[in-house]
């Protein structure tokens, strides 16, 4: 039967400094990729509150300018309004008072219809631009979370 020779203590402590000096350097190593890690999604949040502030910005300039529109339309149809009643007021006849209401009626029937046609086409714009500075960094986080997952 083979005996092993027992360790001697210069030995002994020389394997429980490398053993030490191993975990060392990994507590180390772990240490530096949660700092990256931190630095990273620091980064991340900044650029994500930038985003929202950018698209509030966005959202407050379009809406304020579709605010202004609707005031501008609501005033030029009132003006032609007031035109159409004075008119109404001058006719001679029922004839003529139903042609100018038929008239009247159909102007501001496809003046509303080409309003909101151009309001759903500025609307639609308008939230585009708002999602363009969140969906950018969306992509962002998406591609940090694919590098931090491999």
């Amino acid at each position: 039967m083979a005996t092993v020779a027992p360790a001697t203590p210069k030995a002994a402590a020389e394997k429980v400094q490398a053993l030490f000096g191993d975990l060392n350097e990994r507590a180390k190593s772990a240490f530096e990729k949660s700092t990256k890690l931190g630095e990273e999604f620091a980064d991340l949040t900044k650029g994500n509150v930038e985003a929202l502030v950018a698209s509030a910005r966005v959202a407050a300039k379009g809406t304020e300018q579709l605010a202004q529109e609707a005031a501008d339309y609501s005033k030029k149809s009132f003006e032609t309004a007031t035109t159409a009643f004075k008119s109404f007021a001058s006719v001679k006849s029922p004839t003529e008072l139903f042609q100018l209401q038929s008239d009247f009626a159909k102007s501001s029937f496809d003046s509303a219809v080409a309003e909101a046609s151009k309001f759903s086409e500025s609307w639609l714009k308008l939230v585009g631009e708002v999602v363009q500075p969140l969906s950018s960094r969306y992509a962002v986080a998406a591609e940090k979370i694919k590098t931090v997952a491999l």
